[in-house]
Order: C-alpha cells, then sequence, then structure tokens
C-alpha cells in the first residue's frame, strides 16, 4: 500500500486491494491452507490503513468537517471492533472451526465500514479541505503506513499524540516478527 494521490484516492485504493484480498479468501474452500495467508495479508493491510487513518485522517476529519467529533469517534469504534476479530483470528487456523465465522464477520465489519467512510465521510472531507490540504493529507497517510504496525493491538492507543508516539515502534517489532516468521510473505 502506498498509491499516490490525496488522501482519499490513497484510501479508496487501500479498500480496493483489501476486497480483492477477501474475494480471493471467499474463493478458497473451507479450512485451505491459503485462507490462512490471506487472512495475515488482509490483516497486515488493514491494520496499516487504520493506524494511518487514527492517525491522521480522524484528526482532520474533527477538525474540518461538521460534526466531525461524532464521526471520528464512530469510525474509531468500528476500527476496535474490527481489530478486536483480528487478535482473535491470529492464534486461529484455517481449519479451525471459529475461523472461518471470525472471518465472515471481519469482512462484513470491514466491508460496512469502508461503504460508510466512501458514500459519507469521505465526501464531507473533500467538501471541507482544500485541494492541497488533501494532498497533504494523503503524504502523511503514506509515511505512517510505512512504519504502522502490521499485527492487531486492539489495547493500544487510537488518538493522537499516543498513536503517533507508539505506532512506529510498535510497527518496528511486528515487521521483525513478520520477517522471521515469513508471515505476510505468500498469498
Amino acid at each position: 500500500m502506498g498509491h499516490g494521490g490525496n488522501v482519499i484516492h490513497e484510501l479508496t485504493t487501500d479498500h480496493r486491494e483489501v476486497e480483492e484480498i477477501f474475494g480471493r479468501f471467499e474463493a478458497l474452500p473451507p479450512g485451505a491452507k491459503d485462507r490462512k495467508l490471506l487472512a495475515d495479508k488482509a490483516t497486515i493491510e488493514l491494520v496499516r490503513h487504520s493506524v494511518a487513518e487514527e492517525a491522521y485522517l480522524y484528526p482532520a476529519v474533527r477538525e474540518h468537517v461538521k460534526g466531525g467529533d461524532a464521526l471520528a469517534d464512530k469510525e474509531l469504534e468500528d476500527h476496535a471492533g474490527a481489530e478486536q476479530i483480528m487478535k482473535d483470528i491470529e492464534g486461529l487456523d484455517a481449519d479451525d472451526p471459529r475461523f472461518d465465522t471470525l472471518m465472515t464477520r471481519l469482512m462484513s465489519e470491514i466491508r460496512s465500514h469502508v461503504q460508510d467512510e466512501e458514500q459519507n465521510l469521505f465526501p464531507m472531507l473533500q467538501a471541507a479541505c482544500s485541494p492541497e490540504a488533501l494532498d497533504e493529507l494523503g503524504d502523511k497517510v503514506r509515511r505512517a503506513k510505512k512504519t504502522a504496525p502490521t499485527r492487531p493491538h486492539p489495547t493500544a492507543p487510537d488518538k493522537p499524540p499516543a498513536n503517533k508516539m507508539l505506532a512506529p515502534g510498535a510497527g518496528l517489532v511486528d515487521r521483525l516478527r513478520d520477517a522471521m516468521s515469513g508471515r505476510g510473505k505468500e498469498g
């Protein structure tokens, strides 16, 4: 992930990439080993995306969009729920009976969240911010994704400044763990 363009283009492209992973997941039979690889890949992308949104998108929504505090709080609630599901999935194998149930729930929640962002939040932000501000936010989001964690951390702070200070350290540890285990390299 890291596509260029303004924040809305960047995040919408992320959404399409995750949906493509979900489609590949759904095309495989239950219990297939590659479903776990795809679940890990989706988790990596979703966590990086969420951390970047929490660091830059939602503070911008709070600042620029009318009713932005309530909107941002709802989005953070969505993230917290999805992150807990991803944490629950993390320790399961593809043939665990809970795996498919949790993945189905995660995909449903993410799809609902994406639809809400793209139909409501993004148009409001676009109307409230200059093209230059949206471009700058896109750059910040891309930089944040490069150092963001790749594993769910449901108890980590999700609001600035604590999330901006802690995420890069957690991201470094996650990327080291991923490199050592090979997580995210297949699928």
